[in-house]
């Protein structure tokens, strides 16, 4: 069913997942790029990140536990398995090849009016509802039960409500604010007996895992880690089955990143980073292979309604399926280095 209230406030914690690591790290929250560098060659800021994503359980466990995200179950066979791999797979092998995915591309990347990503969303969005249509054409998904239609807005109490409110200040502040606190500790002298702390470093990684935490919390709450969900989005035109949630994640998540970066620009330094480290490419790099990874990415995307993030956070949840699903993404990256 369609949440406004719960998905704007995870858009907008979304939002601030971005800007805190764009503004203060000069980075991209990349999703698909971070998971595969964990693989790779983790480093102390990757793995902050995914520190904090597996931290959201906590704070959601304590004020709104009705929001953590249920999964389907899984009955592990061998043509399940060989399906989770493939989808795996296909997202992996796409957003390698089309750099990105919708963190990357739909958040990070239209808010910078950077054409490559206006390019992938164009084709990996269509490519998803179709493939949905395609396989599920009934449009049924455990999102909208029942008679009503999907669009149909529910609300929660005012008790939630709070709580969410709550919880999404509590996180942005100690976002905005923690690693700010660390790098402002002196560092000692060279000449000390100690060694001098890399506080930039320590902020840096702090950055990471609260952009991490805040990007976690964001999917929970709007629901959008839920793949009946996300599924349910690309049930459109069909008003029955249709959840236009999805609509406010893009409308709440890339529009305040749009009028941030508007704002801000990119001529002052991030606050823990000499400079930005911004995509290189242009619109005029798109090529045919390029647009062929944001169509797989979709295909992916489209059957089972879970990305690289979200497939992080199920992952937590079902280890089992999380394993067989990065074991595809993995294979996926690698063969989009050849």
């Amino acid at each position: 069913m369609f949440t406004p209230v719960e998905t704007s406030i995870g858009a907008l914690l979304l939002h601030q997942a971005t800007s805190s690591l764009l503004y203060q790290n000069g980075n991209i929250l990349g999703a698909s790029g971070s998971l595969r560098q964990l693989f790779s060659a983790p480093t102390r800021e990757t793995m902050g990140f995914f520190a904090g994503m597996a931290a959201s359980y906590f704070p959601l466990k304590a004020l709104a536990p009705q929001l953590i995200t249920s999964y389907p179950s899984v009955p592990i066979t061998l043509q399940v398995a060989l399906f989770t791999v493939g989808v795996g797979l296909l997202v992996g092998w796409g957003t390698k090849t089309s750099n990105g995915c919708t963190s990357g591309h739909m958040l990070c990347g239209l808010s910078r009016l950077s054409g490559r990503s206006a390019i992938a969303v164009a084709t990996f969005f269509p490519v998803a509802l179709i493939t949905h249509h395609l396989v599920h054409p009934t449009l049924y998904t455990e999102a909208c039960p029942g008679d009503l239609p999907c669009y149909k807005p529910i609300y929660p109490s005012t008790t939630t409500t709070a709580s969410l409110i709550l919880l999404a200040a509590m996180s942005v502040l100690a976002a905005r604010t923690v690693p700010k606190l660390i790098a402002s500790i002196t560092t000692p002298q060279a000449s000390d007996k100690k060694l001098p702390h890399d506080t930039r470093s320590i902020a840096r990684s702090a950055t990471q895992f609260f952009s991490g935490l805040l990007f976690a919390l964001g999917l929970h709450i709007s629901q959008m880690s839920h793949p009946a969900k996300v599924a349910s989005f690309f049930s459109f035109p069909s008003l029955q089955h249709w959840d236009p949630s999805l609509a406010l994640v893009i409308l709440l998540g890339v529009l305040p990143n749009l009028i941030e970066i508007q704002r801000k620009g990119f001529k002052t330094p991030p606050s823990f980073a000499d400079k930005f480290s911004l995509p290189t490419k242009t619109l005029k790099d798109v090529d045919v292979k390029f647009v062929a990874g944001a169509a797989a990415f979709g295909v992916g995307w489209g059957l089972t309604g879970t990305c690289p993030g979200p497939a992080v956070l199920r992952a937590f949840a079902q280890p089992v399926w999380g394993s067989l699903w990065m074991t595809g993404f993995w294979v996926g990256g690698r063969l989009g280095d050849l």
